[in-house]
């Protein structure tokens, strides 16, 4: 019987205990300081989907660009100095890159859709055309631009592409 009546006084102290815990956390966003003449607005959400990364560099910009391409467009064969950060608001793209080396040089095409979001390697020569129906919107932060530079670099076709 002891144990029972003390089984009894540890529970109800530990749901005392999770009870108060429940209000103290509850309580800490109402001393948050609120916003005055502050506004967001998300331009561009997609889940990433890529594998590369990217790192930045103290003392370089940082430019946010949004990029809008009709069906069977193109952004021509071009590269980023910090790479590229994209997310893809609306359409299809496929984005085309070249890999290999001397004669076993040849393109590889990867789609992305609305929602989805990847990343662009530094110096990376590729190209962006609108496979889909509809212009694409792309969302695009670019890291590692040269203070007052391009974000954007052309560059020839690359070896092996017939794209």
């Amino acid at each position: 019987m002891k144990t029972l009546v003390k089984r009894v006084v540890q529970l109800s102290a530990l749901t005392v205990g999770l009870a108060g815990l429940f209000v103290a956390v509850n309580a800490v966003p109402a001393a948050a300081t609120p916003p005055v003449g502050f506004a967001s607005q998300v331009l561009g959400r997609g889940t990433y989907v890529s594998h590369e990364t990217l790192a930045t560099q103290q003392g370089l910009d940082i430019v946010v660009s949004k990029i809008t391409v009709a069906p069977g467009g193109s952004s021509g064969w071009h590269s980023h100095p910090g790479g590229a950060i994209v997310v893809v608001q609306q359409g299809e793209i496929t984005i085309y890159a070249s890999t290999g080396i001397g004669d076993g040089r040849h393109c590889f095409g990867t789609k992305y859709t609305a929602g989805q979001s990847f990343v662009e390697l530094p110096g990376a020569v590729v190209q962006a055309v609108n496979t889909g129906s509809t212009d694409f919107v792309l969302f695009v932060t670019f890291p590692g631009v040269p203070v007052g530079g391009l974000s954007r670099i052309d560059q020839p076709k690359p070896e092996g592409c017939t794209v």
